[in-house]
């Protein structure tokens, strides 16, 4: 066996060590996706397809990826330490194989491999590989940067959300609109993910509440729920950087309590013999369903509970198992709350401890207060959740019981405080009583946390000035900021080789691991020969994208030309349709011939509007109907071409940063909480131009104005 390729920080424990399937050399990959072949998949090497030896190299790959999952397991067991528990409703965590090879070491190992099986490229079998519909946006894509950063550091953390089955949506473009398909990403099988079906746990909705006496004597309420899902775990390795522990992502996916009534089946009602079974399922089926109608926003709140509840009462049975006193929740889990989609845990962990474990009011919310934590994501009034009374009370009405009397205490410190002044406690209560009465989730979460932070400074100061002044005047202590970050390993290290090699060469190793290191750049300023090497690594990127975009939009583009980049979310805040407007700008003074000294330019836009928002769908639309326009006349050959990229998603993203010159930040200011795409724009080389708003503030203080 030829000696592994990097030194790791903790030795593996013997319990765990395999040399057949722990080895990392070419000769032990070849093997592993041989046996795999055979034994898994029931394929021989020479029948074997691209998907056949990306499924077979995922194994292996895995294989490689249990010692260090379960040494990370085991040494939580006998060293209990505390636990970041990250509960979010997405997780954009991209394509693994690719990631988990360059977080072993192994990228050449497992290429060299490969070629053993009819000279296949690594390139090939990573392009099989289906994007995971875990997430959106910004948001999940920020919580797998987190759990990956966590795994670096060997920070225990678990990130608890949903086995999303269909995702968010394919986008095809069609006439120049937006349409949607069905993610159906599993269709393949997915090899990253282990089911621990032994670990479900059950999770109630609507019914009544009832009050009754304790043995103690003591009034309590107890929650009959009207009807039960099932949350099955499914964990997936999330492994750090050259490092022999991991971390996991444990996602929540909903089964019926009982799947098929056989008595219905019988007497001919069919549908009804499964329908709890499609009721219960739907739970998992699709991230974010539209909110446009009743049953959108049911399911969404359902769905909400679902993942927090499952989570909560795992985390407290990882407790008793280990026979640690439930007073000690706050010692060993730190749950931090990614956006307001999982705020209604602030109620449900009150729940479960005064009524599953029989704890008292004042204790039961020194544990919650003490053991949550808050991100505020967004200034954006809509995306505050407030969910109207009706529905809460249908669908969970223990915990609108809880939310009353928290509310109520709470209102009770104000008062002390303001005393007279209905108008503060009306903007702080926890619900609004404006229109059609709602419980306001972002003010829940503030309530139960012992954090609040912001995403960047700006939209920090901003929360405490113009979101939340009365939170932030009641409790200064509570606001702080933790401006987003995202992970150089994936958005350097995996997408852009050329550079990372050519940093390699300068700088060392370890800034992959410190980007600090990057600093050290400086002293080649004036260095012509690696200016030029670092063009070259920036040119041949530009390449494998226009060729990325021929076969994709049959759209011919000069890979010297300059590369003009807006790729995220489409929305009116985000200014896409401002672009647009530059664009059709540039086109009338080049008509005009009025575009002497303007550099060929190549305007590239891509990213996803929501089902109902018309409006983002209108942008998408009209970015094409400039496309068509420009792309077509010859007077623009050679000067300005025009690209929308189906469906953006992280696969692309990790194609077009390394390739782009300039980055696009336009959103209106005060709007943007942060922004992390900027981010990688930066770290790959781009100029950035954009308002002073989010990140882009910090950014250019580390990096200068010019």
């Amino acid at each position: 066996m030829s000696q592994q390729p990097a030194e790791f920080s903790m030795p593996t424990p013997s319990s765990f060590q395999d040399p057949e399937r722990s080895g990392l050399s070419a000769d032990d990959l070849f093997a592993g996706i041989t046996e795999h072949l055979f034994f898994t998949l029931g394929k021989l090497a020479p029948s074997a397809t691209r998907h056949d030896l990306y499924m077979a190299l995922s194994y292996a790959v895995r294989d490689r990826l249990m010692t260090r999952y379960l040494a990370g397991k085991e040494a939580l067991s006998h060293q209990p330490t505390k636990t970041v528990a990250y509960l979010s409703a997405e997780f954009l965590i991209g394509p693994q194989l690719g990631n988990n090879l360059l977080m072993l070491g192994i990228e050449n190992e497992a290429a060299e491999a490969l070629q053993r099986f009819n000279g296949t490229s690594i390139e090939d079998i990573l392009e099989v590989e289906e994007e995971p519909g875990l997430g959106n946006g910004g948001l999940g894509r920020l919580a797998a940067c987190y759990m990956e950063s966590l795994a670096s550091l060997e920070v225990p953390a678990v990130g608890y959300g949903i086995r999303y089955e269909f995702g968010i949506f394919d986008q095809l473009i069609r006439d120049g609109w937006q349409v949607e398909i069905t993610d159906k990403w599993l269709k393949g099988g997915w090899p990253w993910e282990l089911t621990h079906p032994d670990q479900s746990i059950f999770v109630g909705f609507g019914g009544r509440t009832e009050g009754y006496t304790d043995e103690q004597g003591r009034y309590r309420s107890r929650w009959i729920p009207g009807e039960h899902a099932i949350g099955i775990p499914h964990d997936i390795p999330v492994l750090g950087y050259k490092v022999n522990t991991c971390d996991r992502l444990r996602l929540w996916r909903a089964t019926a309590t009982e799947s098929f009534d056989f008595y219905a089946f019988n007497i001919g009602d069919y549908y009804g013999a499964v329908e709890e079974k499609v009721g219960s399922e739907t739970l998992s089926k699709v991230l974010y369903p539209n909110d446009g109608t009743d049953e959108g926003r049911r399911l969404r709140l359902k769905q909400q509970h679902f993942f927090v509840s499952c989570s909560l009462q795992d985390m407290l049975r990882n407790m008793e198992k280990r026979n640690i006193p439930v007073t000690e929740f706050p010692q060993h889990w730190a749950v931090q709350l990614n956006d307001t989609h999982p705020a209604i845990a602030v109620a449900e962990l009150m729940r479960l401890l005064i009524d599953d474990k029989n704890l008292d009011w004042e204790v039961a919310w020194d544990i919650t207060s003490r053991s949550l934590a808050y991100t505020n994501h967004t200034l954006l009034p809509e995306a505050l959740e407030k969910w109207g009374l009706p529905l809460f009370a249908s669908l969970l009405p223990r915990h609108l019981e809880l939310i009353f009397e928290i509310n109520r205490r709470f209102l009770q410190q104000v008062r002390l405080k303001h005393p007279g002044d209905d108008n503060i406690l009306r903007k702080l209560s926890i619900i609004d009583e404006e229109g059609q009465k709602a419980v306001r989730m972002a003010h829940l979460a503030t309530v139960g946390s012992h954090h609040i932070n912001g995403v960047a400074r700006l939209h920090s100061e901003l929360v405490q000035s113009s979101l939340m002044p009365e939170f932030a005047q009641l409790w200064p202590e509570k606001f702080t900021n933790v401006t987003n970050g995202v992970t150089p390993r994936r958005w350097m290290g995996l997408c852009n080789p050329q550079l990372s090699g050519l940093l390699d060469e300068v700088l060392g190793a370890n800034w992959l691991h410190n980007l600090e290191e990057l600093r050290k750049l400086e002293q080649y300023q004036n260095d012509s020969n690696f200016l030029q090497r670092w063009e070259q690594t920036r040119l041949e990127a530009k390449r494998q994208l226009a060729n990325y975009i021929h076969r994709h939009t049959s759209v011919l583009v000069d890979p010297a030309s300059l590369f003009d980049v807006q790729v995220k979310r489409i929305h009116e805040y985000k200014r896409q349709h401002l672009n647009a407007l530059q664009v059709i700008a540039q086109y009338l003074r080049i008509k005009n011939g009025q575009a002497d000294g303007m550099a060929p330019r190549t305007v590239i836009f891509g990213g996803k509007a929501a089902p109902g928002y018309y409006m983002a769908k209108l942008i998408i639309r009209f970015i094409n109907g400039i496309a068509e326009t420009v792309n077509s006349d010859p007077d623009m050959d050679g000067r300005l071409r025009v690209v929308f990229l189906p469906d953006y998603n992280v696969k692309l993203g990790q194609r077009v940063y390394p390739a782009s010159d300039l980055s696009e930040q336009i959103s209106t200011a005060g709007k943007e909480a942060s922004g992390t795409g900027n981010m990688k724009f930066a770290m790959n080389g781009a100029l950035t131009i954009g308002t002073l708003d989010g990140a882009n503030v910090e950014i250019r203080e580390q990096v200068g104005a010019e």
